[in-house]
């Protein structure tokens, strides 16, 4: 992993890169990516405010989230199930993306068919059109993860995260800011709703999506995908593997929603007797329900799998053979120093960006200046990063710019002490914002192309898709107590806390390239 210095590149060879067929095809395909998220969060909590729907009824579009934070449930899937006509005409990834491709358009399309103030019916179908559009965008993300590493070698996968990143914060800056244009431009305000301005906003947003469906016609399929010898089972073997993982997922829905109760009356009870009380119960209650969910689905595989609906050679193919390569490849204590690398890598950003917008409000600046300069701006600064971070990864090797982006994402977290304590100052604003998004996007980019250094070809989309899970799982939960942190010990504690969380995270990379390059467990 990572480039030799023999192997490096001038610059010149490293600008010529940036025009490969390959490298250009992942900012369309990164665009595609990028749409759907903000019309099942931020734009469509717009939308529903506007037609004066309930918060406690918006609660019900959390589910949407959900194909997100499970998707590598079905990466396996995704690697092993071929579609009928469609795998042969377009191959194994390109039929997978242009099928989930179809059911944004569809899901998004749905959604504008849809007035929400219109009646408790329409507000359902409303939240069933984007958990559709949630399950759909995450399957998109798992295959165009899949095929980015599988379309060209591992020296390109620096430059093809880049300009994925590029073109996913465009596809953004679109569904997000461009979709509130767009609405008020067809005459929608917080003060006149007009469904059909928002109607023509989400169809407008959904043509956006061909630009993803024309590139998955036009890019070739990865030559080691066209292998017959992948799809090796029966049609009806895989129909019936295909039936377990919709049984186990129906049983793993109905366990986690209907246990909801129980677990929050045992929240109550421990609310307390733990530290920190209500949130850390509402953690372990939640920890509890969830491990009964999976419990509950794993138990249900295992007694099909021995009742003979799918094959067991099958099931440990698809779901236990991935994981035991990935150990079996790098040794147990190696692999668990990767996965412990993986977990915490982003810890210092991720932490500190659940508290940043309230930190901003709380310094006095306007959302204006927040949209303006920490949006907009900072997206700009995010690509910039990122396209920086392709080509000194490239130039410098993988392991050297993840150490760089780890070293700058948490040195740059002191900065936003400095803006503590300097009030609502729009110029120091400005520079925080940029250095902290361009070393954000430079440790990203380097990150990702690490993520697709670990991957075996075999199994890519699940490998990738339990790296990219558990990259955020570890962050987000340290994240839930950003605000208890700052209101215990203050911002410039805080912001001094999730620097000091990098400095393992230096050691971690440290080893791991020692660990990985020398070949011993």
């Amino acid at each position: 992993m990572g480039s030799s210095a023999s192997e490096k590149r001038s610059w010149g060879q490293i600008i010529r890169t940036w025009t490969h067929p390959r490298v250009i095809t992942m900012l369309f395909l990164g665009f595609s990516a990028g749409i759907p998220i903000l019309l099942i969060f931020s734009t469509l909590s717009v939308w529903l405010t506007e037609a004066g729907v309930g918060r406690s009824a918006v609660t019900f579009f959390s589910w949407a989230a959900l194909g997100y934070s499970f998707k590598f449930v079905w990466a396996p899937l995704i690697d092993k199930l071929p579609l009928p006509f469609l795998t042969n005409l377009l191959g194994r990834r390109r039929a997978w993306m242009l099928v989930s491709q179809s059911l944004i358009i569809a899901a998004i399309v749905c959604m504008a068919s849809v007035d929400p103030a219109a009646s408790e019916k329409a507000l359902t179908l409303m939240a069933l059109s984007a958990v559709l559009l949630g399950f759909s965008s995450a399957t998109q993300d798992i295959v165009i993860d899949a095929y980015r590493i599988e379309c060209i070698d591992e020296s390109f996968q620096a430059l093809l995260s880049a300009t994925y990143i590029a073109g996913y914060r465009i596809g953004m800056v679109v569904a997000g800011a461009g979709s509130l244009f767009i609405a008020s431009f067809f005459g929608t305000t917080s003060e006149v709703y007009v469904y059909s301005a928002w109607q023509s906003t989400y169809q407008v947003i959904a043509g956006t999506m061909l630009i993803g469906v024309f590139t998955t016609l036009l890019i070739p399929e990865p030559e080691q995908n066209r292998d017959p010898a992948i799809y090796r089972y029966s049609s009806e073997q895989y129909l019936r593997l295909f039936f377990v993982f919709l049984a186990a997922c129906t049983v793993f829905c109905t366990s986690f929603f209907y246990s909801g109760g129980i677990f929050f009356t045992l929240k109550q009870s421990l609310s307390g007797m733990l530290w920190n009380g209500v949130n850390l119960a509402g953690f372990f209650s939640e920890t509890l329900r969830l491990a009964l969910a999976i419990l509950s689905a794993a138990f249900t595989v295992f007694v099909l799998v021995k009742l003979d609906v799918a094959e067991e050679v099958m099931v440990v193919e698809t779901y236990v053979e991935p994981i035991r390569e990935f150990f079996t490849r790098y040794g147990v204590k190696t692999a668990i120093l990767i996965l412990s690398l993986i977990g915490f890598y982003r810890v210092s950003d991720i932490v500190l960006g659940v508290v940043s917008n309230v930190f901003y409000v709380d310094l006095g600046f306007s959302k204006n200046v927040i949209a303006g300069i920490t949006k907009l701006y900072g997206v700009g600064m995010t690509i910039l990063g990122g396209f920086l971070g392709g080509m000194l990864t490239l130039r410098y090797g993988v392991y050297a710019i993840l150490f760089l982006g780890a070293l700058l994402s948490a040195g740059t977290n002191l900065l936003f002490m400095l803006l503590a304590d300097s009030g609502s100052d729009i110029a120091l604003l400005t520079v925080v914002i940029a250095v902290d998004n361009l070393s954000g996007g430079l440790a990203a980019t380097a990150f990702v192309a690490f993520l697709s250094s670990l991957t075996n070809i075999s199994f890519t989309a699940v490998q990738y898709a339990l790296f990219s899970s558990l990259m955020t799982l570890f962050p987000k939960l340290f994240g839930g107590y950003s605000g208890t942190i700052v209101t215990n010990f203050g911002y410039n504690n805080f912001f001094l806390l999730t620097a000091t969380m990098g400095v393992p995270v230096l050691l971690l990379i440290w080893l791991t390239r020692r660990k990985v390059a020398s070949g011993e467990d």
